[in-house]
């Protein structure tokens, strides 16, 4: 790939990697102005970099003229975080069969949950998000279990941040959700209604690694089961320790790879 930078401060690195990131929360195929756009880069640059990157398959140009993330990319991405995904999946897909809702699992990446795996229900439940996408930690039940169970200075950072409001019903107030975090711990679950999306709600469990929190599974049902899908804590529990047990002999760092950003 072409080396140099004609713009002071930026590498030809950075300019590729915010070409990629362009795509990060797009939902449909981006033409090389919206690229150029959201990349903050001139028109130039990037049509030159998007170029090699079509070539290297890590892009694919679409008839219509705008792209979309290539297949090579795709097959890098299923090396991130496998040995996690692997070693979980047997369980997800129980969690799934033994309550026919959605089930997934999620880890921390930065400020934001990562969604590992997830076991789709036939059930019409809005979708947030998706395996490999991303939602901030306050407004999701695996997110909260994380966050409650993380580290003090990680909780503590977080809830010093601006808070998103992806619905009326998000927790945005950071002493409510202080509060809430507490209770989070003491209880050892999370729930959720309709914070991200309306017409659902959430529970979420963590899972340990070696005593510390590795990660969260949870479940996402239709907002009319809200008020009891507190009946499911017995399988996520189970299931939980399942995962535990299963991952207890590889190292966390290993485990999550490069899955996870460095904290703080």
């Amino acid at each position: 790939m072409a080396g140099g930078s004609r713009e002071p401060g930026r590498t030809v690195t950075s300019k590729v990697l915010a070409i990629l990131e362009a795509f990060e929360k797009s939902r449909g195929a981006l033409s090389l102005t919206d690229i150029a756009a959201k990349s903050g880069l001139p028109l130039s640059t990037t049509h030159r970099l998007v170029n090699e990157l079509t070539e290297w398959g890590f892009l694919s140009r679409e008839p219509n003229g705008r792209y979309q993330p290539g297949i090579r990319l795709w097959e890098l991405a299923q090396n991130t975080g496998r040995q996690l995904r692997d070693a979980a999946r047997p369980y997800i897909q129980d969690l799934f069969s033994l309550t026919g809702e959605t089930a997934h699992l999620a880890v921390r990446a930065g400020h934001d949950v990562l969604y590992i795996d997830r076991v789709y229900s036939s059930k019409r439940v809005p979708r947030a998000s998706r395996v490999g996408g991303r939602l901030p930690m306050h407004a999701t039940a695996v997110g909260k279990v994380i966050l409650a169970f993380d580290e003090d200075w990680v909780r503590d950072a977080y809830l010093n941040r601006q808070l998103e409001r992806h619905t009326a019903h998000t927790h945005v107030d950071r002493r409510r959700l202080a509060e809430e975090l507490v209770q989070i711990r003491e209880q050892g679950y999370a729930t959720t209604l309709e914070e991200v999306r309306l017409g659902s709600c959430s529970i979420a469990v963590p899972v340990f690694h070696t005593g510390r929190i590795g990660a969260s599974i949870g479940l996402v049902l239709p907002t009319s089961q809200a008020a009891t899908m507190t009946r499911h804590l017995p399988v996520l529990k189970g299931i939980s320790a399942q995962i535990e047990r299963a991952t207890a002999r590889i190292p966390l760092e290993t485990l999550l790879g490069s899955q996870v950003a460095p904290k703080g």
